[in-house]
């Protein structure tokens, strides 16, 4: 608490304190309530009655004047009023009121221009619906403060009421679990240039495979095979062509709600070319036992979000229910765009790879990400064998003939029809 905090800012009244933990918003809102200038926080008596419009709640139109009810932000719901338009400039949240009320009114089968004077049951979604816009703007931002990619986030809802996951935390790397251990890679390559000058093959000819990427990063193994990216003991640099997936998300990705009742969905916003990294799989790291036990919960509640590490056995697995990045969003499909390779860089542990998906095609922007949660390589070799990602089967026993069905709702042209 920062006694005196007002004054302490630059108010001309002494006497009153607020939270040092208060936004500069917040201040200004304090300062309007008790009448106070305060040239530090850029309220003086010019402006001192200037305040700002936090969504609106109702609508109506008496002799072609249009009326707004306001909610004014730092103020309770009963010091709303009724304002003319002209009084107000919130451009932006004028726009997002009609288009919110005009698609309200087509899905509930009504003309699209706005009537007189709103239904109260209206009234209340336009109310709900701006205070979820709100709270999809503040996950939005937590997202973005938390991620270490350079591809932004956006959200979006435009099909429910929905607003964001109350058990989800957003993290950028694996989350070791109790009793597993993560170890360090102990030498690093010597090349001068690891792509046209490797020695001795470089991280991926020291691991006796083949290197994984051309010179515009995109991965030139076919699916099975393990990439070999250079780590923090090699002589290279950040600009590496065999640093990809350790450099993160490059594209702006946008996690939206789909219509068809998938739940939450991510769309690219970028065009991606084939071949190109596009997120990893990150989520906490838990053996099979505990996956297991999680499973079995998980499939009572009907989703999962268990990926086996069965590159060379299944000793691990990755659970992105609680903790995970942005592709704990990403829906299934039996015709994705995106491919699963088993990555090491820091760690060769072959028990722990690192999860990546590529781009098996050009993806538009705008296009929805998509993998295939029960993705089988074909056997080409002994390598290739050993990828097997069973998404979802983690911890769920039996025979598949004993397992609760999941109705696939990708609705490609060869959709099998169920998930599992």
């Amino acid at each position: 608490m920062m006694r005196g905090g007002a004054h302490a800012a630059g108010c001309s009244t002494h006497g009153c304190s607020v939270c040092c933990k208060s936004s500069w918003n917040q201040l200004q809102d304090l300062c309007r309530l008790a009448k106070l200038s305060c040239p530090a926080l850029g309220i003086s008596k010019r402006n001192l009655y200037d305040f700002e419009v936090e969504y609106l709640c109702d609508y109506k139109k008496i002799r072609e004047q249009e009326y707004y009810l306001v909610k004014w932000r730092g103020y309770p719901d009963s010091e709303s009023t009724w304002e003319p338009r002209q009084n107000l400039k919130c451009v932006r949240i004028l726009k997002q009121f009609h288009k919110d009320l005009e698609r309200e009114l087509l899905r509930r089968h009504h003309r699209s221009k706005p009537p007189r004077h709103l239904d109260p049951s209206l009234a209340n979604y336009l109310v709900q619906k701006a205070k979820q816009r709100r709270a999809l703007r503040r996950w939005e931002q937590e997202l973005n403060a938390k991620r270490s990619h350079l591809g932004r986030i956006t959200v979006e809802n435009e099909v429910d009421l929905d607003g964001p996951p109350r058990a989800f935390v957003y993290i950028n790397e694996y989350r070791v679990g109790e009793g597993i251990t993560l170890n360090q890679v102990a030498v690093g390559c010597e090349c001068q240039d690891c792509l046209w000058a490797p020695a001795g093959g470089c991280c991926p000819g020291a691991s006796l495979h083949k290197f994984a990427y051309n010179d515009q990063g995109q991965v030139r193994l076919r699916a099975g095979l393990p990439i070999y990216e250079c780590n923090s003991r090699c002589r290279c640099g950040y600009d590496c062509p065999n640093r990809v997936v350790q450099k993160g998300i490059r594209y702006d990705l946008c996690i939206f709600r789909t219509d068809d009742g998938r739940g939450w969905g991510v769309r690219t916003l970028e065009k991606i070319r084939k071949n190109s990294f596009v997120m990893e799989y990150v989520g906490e790291i838990i053996t099979s036992e505990e996956a297991e036990r999680r499973g079995q919960i998980y499939d009572r509640q009907g989703a999962t979000y268990l990926f086996d590490l069965d590159y060379v056995e299944d000793v691990y697995t990755v659970d992105a229910a609680y903790y995970g990045n942005i592709s704990h969003f990403v829906n299934h499909s039996c015709d994705p765009n995106l491919q699963v390779y088993n990555v090491f860089i820091d760690n060769l542990d072959e028990r722990l790879p690192r999860i990546a998906f590529f781009a098996t095609r050009t993806i538009r922007a705008g296009e929805e990400l998509t993998f295939d949660y029960n993705m089988q390589v074909d056997p080409v070799d002994m390598e290739s064998t050993r990828m097997d990602s069973n998404f979802g089967l983690a911890g769920l026993p039996g025979s598949p003939k004993k397992r609760v069905r999941i109705e696939c709702k990708c609705g490609t042209e060869s959709c099998r029809k169920y998930l599992f």
